[in-house]
């Protein structure tokens, strides 16, 4: 499960250095024209990079079938982490892994940057169709794609529903009601609240794609920055009611005090990716039996719209001389006998074929009442909304959130200002990095 927003955010030198490595930087892999089954039969060895613990269990199968082949795996960190080590190592042109487990918000910075091997005509051309369009979206960039998607974050709301019917309150379906329902609860409790938020980059920008806002146009290094455009004023407006009216726990996701609260009846829903489930089985006991799943809540009552948040692929590195083979791996660990290894350990899937399986949305969580939560996130998959694009330089820009919009949570600033601002360093720091934008 890939939780995006957990990441700690990295600022300085070293990622303004990754981001001019970037634009600048074309790493050189050796010819690699065999075919992948034939590579594996050939047998050879593969460095991969990778934070998901269930890629352990799916190299294992993927060696056992192949016995001629060698995979290392290596956690060189999460998220930002990694990806500073990535561009470190692609700067260095050595200790350039095979292939890298990337998250969809950081992969255009990879791929305009030419680290990533475009795997098109490797067999990824084939593959349309196989996965939901969220994450086949963002693997597809510009006339190349530069990855195969591992999982997929659509959004749902998890909620409790013990607290809901104690205090009499219906489960929102539109974003309205969610504001009304944030201060029914409070009224009713001053102690529970209808989410927690200090501010967060990843749920921001879902939110304001779920809203239909498109905040940001790539066209190769040409970039268009508007964070005033409709879904964001949207998002803004909305959220700053909850902010203003203190009905947000000011409470940071992912802290002992965050789960605290989902356990406790603090916190009553979240609005999240579709790989939240094994987190409220692993850290949130005290919730069992009290949460449910619905559809996130809509602009438009009636509509059956949501976005994505979270979620990772896998690329094959441009640098790498084993191309095929790695390939080869990646179709596995994506799309063949490697998903199922996946499921096993939690992981939500980006296939379709796994989405419509009647065993698969049939399955009913104990943790959960007994629901068929599958059918309401695999709903959620199809329902992503389309055209939205991340920024060449989305991990600088996550980075510095909470200096801009992350005030509208401390300080009189409100978001709208805060996206301004935002803008304004986004629009600055990407010209200063050879990008043109406006």
């Amino acid at each position: 499960m890939t939780r995006t927003t957990r990441r700690a955010a990295v600022r300085g030198a070293a990622l303004v250095g990754a981001l001019a490595l970037t634009l600048a930087a074309c790493s050189s892999g050796g010819d690699d024209d065999a075919a992948p089954d034939a590579a594996a039969e050939e047998g050879g060895e593969l460095l991969v990079w990778a934070w998901d613990p269930t890629v352990e269990p799916i190299a294992d199968a993927y060696m056992e079938a192949n016995p001629d082949v060698t995979i290392e795996l290596v956690n060189a960190g999460t998220g930002n982490d990694q990806y500073t080590a990535l561009q470190n190592a692609i700067g260095a042109g050595s200790g350039i892994p095979d292939l890298a487990q990337i998250e969809y918000y950081a992969l255009p910075q990879f791929a305009i940057g030419e680290s990533l091997a475009d795997i098109t005509e490797l067999g990824a051309g084939d593959l349309e169709g196989t996965y939901t369009p969220g994450p086949w979206s963002a693997v597809n960039q510009g006339e190349g794609i530069y990855g195969l998607p591992l999982d997929s974050g659509p959004m749902a709301m998890f909620y409790n529903a013990e607290l809901f019917t104690q205090h009499g309150i219906e489960v929102p379906t539109t974003w309205e009601q969610y504001v009304a329902a944030a201060t029914a609860l409070h009224a009713a409790d001053p102690n529970a609240y209808i989410t927690a938020d200090t501010g967060d980059a990843g749920f921001a920008t879902s939110m304001i794609w779920q809203a239909g806002g498109r905040p940001f146009e790539v066209d190769g290094t040409t970039v268009t920055i508007d964070l005033a455009d409709e879904g964001s004023a949207r998002f803004a407006t909305l959220w700053q009611q909850l902010v203003t009216d203190d009905l947000v726990a000011p409470i940071s996701a992912w802290s002992d005090e965050w789960y605290q609260g989902l356990g406790n009846g603090t916190i009553a829903t979240l609005v999240t990716g579709a790989w939240m489930p094994g987190n409220f089985e692993s850290g949130v006991a005290e919730g069992a039996g009290k949460w449910r799943v619905a559809p996130m809540p809509q602009w438009t009552e009636g509509e059956s719209v949501s976005a994505e948040n979270g979620g990772s692929a896998m690329s094959v590195m441009e640098a790498s001389e084993n191309k095929a083979l790695a390939y080869d791996f990646l179709e596995f660990a994506s799309s063949g006998d490697g998903v199922a290894l996946r499921l096993e350990g939690g992981g939500f899937p980006a296939t379709v074929a796994d989405l419509e399986s009647e065993e698969y949305l049939a399955q009913e969580s104990e943790y959960f009442g007994g629901q068929k939560i599958n059918e309401v996130l695999a709903q959620a998959a199809g329902d992503v909304a389309e055209g939205w694009q991340y920024l060449p330089f989305q991990v600088y820009a996550n980075s510095v959130f909470n200096d801009t919009v992350g005030q509208a949570y401390v300080s009189g600033t409100t978001l709208t200002e805060g996206l301004a601002a935002w803008q304004d360093q986004l629009v600055t720091y990407g010209n200063d990095q050879g990008f043109t934008v406006d």
